[in-house]
């Protein structure tokens, strides 16, 4: 049986922010003595979200996720929801890592985490990684997105024990309701329309008449392991707004990364937009809801007010964001130019709900 005091001294090198190696050692010989050895770790993305690590422990190389640093959004950031969830879409059609290991003990690290599975892959989040990208290849990995994504809406929830995974009835205008209070805990400017787009948004909830399936919260392009030789999704990642809802969001979301973001100038040399949409290269938005509709059994109808709610949604996200890099509580490079985006995402929003 491995000592766990030996184990604390197997730390190799001084640790990112965010990990306390030696704890860390200490935990693994308890819970995963598989993974024991000299541990060294490197920030693979940082800020936006969830804090993502490259942990090398002997000669096996995992990740590691945890909360951001500091200003950390209620309900937001949920190690043990990421965790259940891809533990439980395992053995279904949508590929995830391997769940390793789930710890709550803050005092091991100063927060939750969990480990999972490394897959191998690329996230593609930067403008010279699509730019490399031939016009066939942008296409199919769009596809194989939108695929992935109907793949994940055909799930039944209570057939992967998600069941009671979220509150389906209600949940587009508790998504109003929720963005709306972090925003609160989350203004440190003046945001002109933003509570105008607020109350647009509440005044105008639809039916949300497919209610009730897995929705990822936050799915794009960035959020995928993927390959393009062959096209495909290795692993749909960063899970911590998954629940079960209106399907519909995602659409609304994705649209917005994809149509609002990537075709405009704040989306440039920005690491949430940048390199993803028609301006660089990849079918448009109606092309990729096109595609979708062909493979799921989701009525997509009008998306005007799920985009809306995106751009809300995203603009909240953003103000976020900004706020924890004026702390300088962001790990990365980037983050100075989120807060742009933040008035043009409310204009858009703003546009989309009077649409709807």
């Amino acid at each position: 049986m491995t000592d766990p005091a030996a184990a604390a001294r197997l730390s190799a090198g001084s640790a990112p922010r965010g990990l306390d190696l030696d704890r860390l050692a200490t935990y693994l010989a308890a819970h995963r003595p598989d993974l024991t050895g000299p541990l060294s770790a490197r920030l693979i993305a940082g800020g936006k979200s969830n804090l993502t690590y490259l942990l090398r422990a002997g000669d096996r190389e995992v990740v590691l996720r945890r909360p951001p640093l500091g200003h950390v959004l209620a309900t937001a950031h949920d190690m043990a929801r990421e965790h259940r969830v891809i533990s439980a879409l395992a053995p279904t059609g949508v590929p995830v890592p391997e769940a390793l290991a789930l710890c709550a003990d803050e005092s091991v690290i100063g927060a939750p985490f969990y480990l999972m599975a490394k897959v191998d892959g690329e996230v593609y989040r930067r403008r010279e990684q699509t730019d490399a990208l031939t016009p066939a290849q942008r296409r199919d990995l769009a596809m194989a997105m939108m695929d992935t994504l109907a793949t994940l809406h055909r799930v039944e929830p209570a057939e992967v024990g998600l069941a009671d995974f979220g509150r389906p009835e209600g949940y587009l205008a508790r998504q109003v309701r929720r963005w709306a209070g972090q925003l609160d805990r989350s203004r440190s400017r003046p945001l002109p329309g933003i509570d105008e787009l607020r109350d647009a948004l509440a005044a105008s909830v639809p039916e949300g008449a497919n209610a009730g399936r897995i929705v990822h919260g936050d799915y794009r392009l960035d959020n995928l392991l993927a390959t393009v030789d062959p096209p495909a999704v290795r692993a749909v990642l960063d899970w911590e707004m998954a629940t079960l809802g209106d399907p519909l969001a995602d659409l609304g979301l994705l649209l917005t990364y994809w149509d609002v973001l990537g075709d405009s100038d704040h989306g440039e040399g920005n690491p949430v937009a940048d390199g993803i949409g028609p301006r660089a290269g990849f079918p448009t938005g109606a092309e990729l809801i096109e595609r979708y509709a062909g493979r799921s059994d989701v009525d997509v109808g009008p998306l005007h007010w799920h985009v809306a709610l995106g751009c809300f949604k995203l603009a909240v996200i953003c103000e976020g964001i900004h706020y924890r890099h004026t702390l300088g509580q962001t790990l990365g490079e980037g983050f100075d130019r989120i807060g742009d985006m933040v008035a043009p995402l409310v204009a858009h929003g703003l546009h989309a709900v009077r649409e709807s």
